[in-house]
């Protein structure tokens, strides 16, 4: 595996993640329930059979019920904990009486959102917190000051970004006396402009894309981890059905069948597999709350595609051929 700085700082710590966004029930503000604790312990039974150990975390996912059910798990199972990577962000705000959804990373928004997860996980620390989208009123220093308050007291051991351009974390890092450890992205087999820019040169295709360039090779370079959220592409290539599916993404479909049966793994592991071939160690994120389909990821972090099984799924995917 690409040597990051996760990697290094976590030796032990799994090459997929879990993300635990589908955890603790629907997005309103109706309490969780024992059912929802239990589809939490399911789940995490689930990813660390597969080998999983790194948990994602947020503090809005299902408004806060994500981080509470996986709290409670952690209570019931002494020892669970110390046995976790666990990593979660900070930064969104809903609408609320104050305002319209916005973005905050103003130090008391931090420290109460990092309190708060805290109480949710009924842990005492949180091994990475990331900065979950940009803030453009943002004081970097006030930001810097911020992570080394926490990672004074011991609640935040480490600490990166998310949804961040290269630019951005250059910014930010120049006033951090520790590393960014992750970046974490959309980056899928359905989601390809972060692949697409970097074959964008004099090419008109490459003008209208969603991804900053430099972005991957700057994280490669000072060996921030790259995370994936999507990368499952929510099923599209590996059985579910989707009435709006294209030509492109139906053949693409076919395509990880043939290699998975070829390969004798799982659709998901294909897909999965593909994301990690790219030579940047992409650390996919799974987001599934079915325990089936987390299953089904296993072993994908031991499946290496070929260079033309990989070409085939990109450029099947993109819909035309290369420039």
């Amino acid at each position: 595996m690409y040597k990051t700085a996760i990697s290094s700082l976590y030796p032990q710590a799994s090459r997929m993640v879990y993300g635990c966004m589908g955890l603790g029930g629907d997005w309103t503000e109706n309490p969780y329930n024992s059912g929802h604790v239990e589809q939490a312990a399911a789940a995490i039974d689930a990813a660390m059979e597969i080998g999983i150990n790194f948990f994602d975390h947020a503090d809005i996912y299902t408004r806060g019920k994500a981080e509470q059910v996986f709290g409670e798990v952690l209570a019931q199972r002494a020892g669970l904990r110390e046995q976790l990577i666990i990593q979660s962000k900070c930064g969104i705000r809903f609408e609320d009486q104050h305002g319209c959804g916005r973005y905050d990373w103003s130090r008391e928004h931090i420290l109460r959102s990092v309190e708060q997860s805290l109480n949710n996980l009924k842990t005492d620390y949180l091994d990475i917190l990331l900065l979950h989208r940009p803030d453009p009123l943002a004081d970097v220093h006030e930001v810097a000051e911020v992570f080394e308050q926490l990672r004074s007291q011991g609640v935040v051991k480490h600490f990166g970004v998310s949804n961040m351009q290269a630019a951005q974390m250059a910014y930010l890092q120049s006033v951090l006396p520790e590393p960014l450890v992750a970046n974490q992205l959309e980056l899928s087999l359905s989601h390809l402009d972060w692949l697409e820019q970097g074959i964008g040169e004099n090419n008109g295709f490459g003008k209208n894309l969603a991804f900053t360039p430099g972005t991957l090779e700057y994280c490669a370079q000072h060996k921030v981890q790259i995370q994936a959220w999507g990368s499952l592409s929510q099923g599209r290539f590996s059985g579910r059905h989707f009435d709006d599916a294209s030509d492109a993404e139906r053949h693409t479909a076919e395509l990880v069948a043939r290699y998975a049966d070829e390969l004798g793994a799982s659709r998901e592991a294909v897909v999965l597999a593909w994301l990690m071939r790219h030579p940047v160690g992409i650390q996919p994120v799974i987001g599934s709350a079915n325990v089936d389909r987390i299953k089904a990821c296993a072993g994908a972090d031991q499946l290496e595609l070929s260079r033309e099984q990989w070409y085939q799924l990109y450029v099947s995917s993109r819909g035309n051929p290369l420039p």
